[in-house]
């Protein structure tokens, strides 16, 4: 599949690497000279230099016939007239934009990215995605790391496992006696610097960062197979009122009408226009990282802290200074993920990673076949998939003891008319059934193939 990028941000390149890596032939737009300049030494892409939005850049760059354009720079509106360009002049069939900004994703406007007028088939916007994170976590103390799939019916989570764990030093086989009744999973391990799909007879260490799937009713009840325990959360600091910062605590008043929320924004101008487009919330002026603002917001008392800045640097100090003046736990926005081994350990004890969750985003709509979708794990060492088996799949039909399957790659779970199936080796895949399925990054296309359809159906 030919594809143009546009943008070399942490967005574009990540892309860029995950479809170069399965041989898609790849183009980089950028009007940033060093960007491309690394793009071009680091990845097995094609790179320009030039505006994303121009035709005659798009041209240079194959798109008379592109099959998909993702345009990923930082701004709205070169990444949407790109969009309209590849579509009125090279007629690239698949078109997909971030935009950042609510007001183009305003309701009363979603006439404006119809075919007729600006076609662009899919719309990411960063600061919806993560808002939503972010307040699937608020209930859910122990969650590093927290995804949804099948209507929210399944959960793929990620523990941090601690010396007290109940679990620590056991192996997995032994879990389904231990807990007979908990629907769960155990997918994948990282220890130090190792990446572990787990057997059988791995066992849990002190420090792990587990990723398990679940039924999402046993949630819960699996954190406390973990030595997690979920309190409620009455009261939540925002520390950040730029756009993700304001979102989510409209969401939060709109959702979750009975915590107490404190918003802190360090701008005043900023601070007065957050506080005039909010409602109950209670606005402080001030920086997260003074003690003093931090007791006027009532840190002591408080049970979670969210940390939504533009820096990671002060987004991990602010939530490790909240939890020494008393706060219960954090939750912390991350865009560099090299930042995510080293503050494993620190006891941050949630983090967001915007970048992970955007590329995840446009991971399931160039993956292939009936993948409903598509999450990568951290550094993009493995992906968690949604797929529908179809009638016509060579996976279905077959107890998955005798399934052939990819090496590296486990079944979490079954989704079959309402009912959750955490999958045994006598467990058979039904046509429509929703498989989650955790594969490394190089088997991903094998998972495709196992999922398409059977060459015989013809």
């Amino acid at each position: 599949m030919k594809v143009i990028v546009c943008g070399a941000g942490q967005v574009g390149s990540n892309i860029a690497a995950y479809l170069s890596q399965e041989d898609n032939d790849v183009t980089v737009i950028d009007i940033n000279h060093q960007l491309i300049s690394e793009i071009n030494d680091h990845l097995n892409v094609s790179g320009y230099v030039g505006n994303a939005s121009h035709p005659d850049v798009l041209e240079q760059a194959g798109a008379h016939d592109a099959e998909m354009i993702i345009a990923a720079t930082h701004a709205d509106e070169v990444n949407m007239v790109a969009c309209q360009v590849a579509h009125s002049i090279f007629h690239i069939p698949k078109k997909i934009a971030r935009v950042r900004q609510q007001v183009y994703l305003d309701p009363s406007w979603a006439n404006m990215f119809s075919r007729d007028h600006m076609p662009i088939d899919l719309i990411i916007s960063p600061e919806v995605e993560v808002s939503n994170a972010i307040l699937r976590r608020l209930n859910t103390a122990g969650v590093f790391n927290l995804i949804h799939f099948a209507d929210e019916k399944i959960s793929l989570a990620s523990v941090i496992c601690d010396k007290d764990s109940p679990i620590i030093n056991t192996p997995l086989k032994h879990l389904t006696p231990l807990f007979p009744d908990l629907s769960i999973e155990i997918v994948a391990i990282l220890r130090d610097d190792r990446k572990i799909i787990p057997n059988a007879d791995e066992v849990l260490l002190p420090k792990d960062e587990v990723y398990f799937v679940c039924d999402s009713d046993h949630l819960k009840r699996c954190l406390e197979a973990f030595g997690k325990t979920s309190p409620s959360t009455r009261r939540a600091i925002i520390i950040g009122g730029g756009n993700i910062g304001l979102l989510l605590a409209q969401k939060i008043e709109e959702h979750h009408p009975d915590i107490d929320l404190r918003l802190i924004e360090k701008n005043l101008q900023r601070a007065h226009a957050v506080s005039q487009k909010l409602g109950s919330t209670l606005v402080l002026h001030g920086d997260g990282l003074n003690r003093q603002i931090m007791e006027e917001a009532n840190s002591d008392h408080t049970e979670v802290v969210i940390t939504v800045m533009d820096s990671d640097e002060a987004n991990i100090l602010s939530s490790l200074l909240a939890k020494t003046y008393g706060t219960q736990r954090s939750i912390t926005l991350i865009n560099n993920t090299n930042f995510v081994p080293l503050i494993c350990n620190m006891g941050i004890d949630a983090i967001v990673s915007p970048r992970s969750i955007t590329v995840s985003t446009i991971l399931q709509h160039v993956r292939k076949g009936r993948i409903i979708s598509a999450h990568s794990l951290r550094d993009g060492f493995a992906e968690v998939m949604e797929i529908e088996a179809l009638e016509t799949s060579s996976a279905i039909n077959i107890p998955l003891k005798d399934l052939k399957r990819p090496k590296n790659t486990i079944i979490g779970a079954i989704y079959r008319k309402g009912e959750v199936i955490i999958p045994r080796p006598d467990t058979v895949i039904r046509p429509h059934d929703r498989v989650i399925i955790l594969a490394e990054h190089n088997k991903v296309k094998d998972i495709e193939q196992m999922f398409s359809v059977r060459p015989e159906y013809f």
